[in-house]
């Protein structure tokens, strides 16, 4: 009978139960989101300034600073904005063609920015760049 509480042993199991197996991709799924999260978030925060005209450069020695007074050079933090100029002076003695993108934040003072524009250009560096997130380009209106 197939309501009775009674399993014969010739029975064979017809069901499977897909319940643990859901759990543990849900979890797997949970770890992988957070995983993710702290792993995108590595750098500094940054709002960099935004401008229509762009262009993306992939091998290049990066200088980040941050609001907060950090500062990074590619990827790596650094005591100070003073430590740039030895970074930059041995980076462009390995590659002549190297070039600088400096990616500040909107709130970091201008004499910041100046300083660090003032080491590269005493280490020899001569093409500079700024960081800056793209916005679309602004159409003319037609009359």
């Amino acid at each position: 009978m197939a309501g009775s509480a009674k399993a014969d042993a010739d029975d064979a199991i017809t069901g499977i139960n897909v319940t643990p197996l859901v759990d543990i991709t849900l979890v797997l799924l949970i770890i992988f989101m957070v995983t993710a999260r702290l792993i995108s978030s590595q750098g500094l925060p940054l709002v960099l300034p935004t401008a229509a005209n762009s262009t993306s450069v992939d091998d290049a020695f990066g200088i980040i600073l941050a609001e907060n007074g950090g500062t990074q050079v590619n990827g790596r933090p650094v005591a100070s904005d003073d430590a740039i100029f030895a970074l930059a002076s041995d980076s462009l003695a390995r590659n002549k063609d190297m070039r600088v993108i400096i990616k500040a934040d909107g709130a970091v003072l201008h004499r910041r920015v100046i300083h660090v524009l003032d080491l590269l250009k005493q280490g020899g560096v001569s093409r500079i760049a700024f960081g800056v997130t793209p916005v679309p380009p602004l159409v003319p209106a037609s009359n």
